[in-house]
């Protein structure tokens, strides 16, 4: 809710502020956005399959996409299909929204991350020293 609230903000910002569009290419804004748009479903695809709902609570995951993300599909809506929308429409502004939603969700998943430390307790602490909650940590 709190996304479409600051997207409805920043449509009514970009009218008032006027900054520039990102790409002046169609042919490469709709490339990214299409790009972006497949890889972050993929990254959702992957998340479900790295952990499956009936397994939700069961087990600490630090596989699949879990290895990458503690967060794997909301990472899969921020960096890429938020980026990939902001993309689209072609306005700095945007982007500034999908980095915004960053702060947001860290914020949102933070009962969540202290329900985990609750029920798995030292080595949830461990897996998130090694691992971001939204962007992939490549190096260990």
């Amino acid at each position: 809710m709190i996304a479409i609230i600051l997207l409805i903000a920043t449509y009514y910002l970009e009218y008032y502020v006027g900054l520039s569009e990102i790409f002046t290419s169609d042919l490469i804004r709709i490339t990214a956005f299409f790009s972006l748009t497949l890889l972050g479903i993929a990254v959702v695809v992957w998340s479900i399959k790295s952990l499956p709902p009936k397994e939700r609570g069961k087990r600490l995951i630090t596989t699949g996409a879990y290895k990458y993300f503690r967060h794997p599909l909301y990472a899969g809506f921020l960096l890429f299909l938020n980026v990939g929308f902001a993309l689209l429409l072609n306005n700095w502004i945007y982007l500034c929204w999908a980095v915004l939603m960053f702060p947001v969700w860290s914020i949102n998943v933070r009962s969540e991350e202290k329900l985990m430390k609750n029920v798995f307790g030292e080595e949830y602490d461990a897996y998130c020293r090694q691992t971001w909650r939204f962007v992939p940590k490549l190096w260990q």
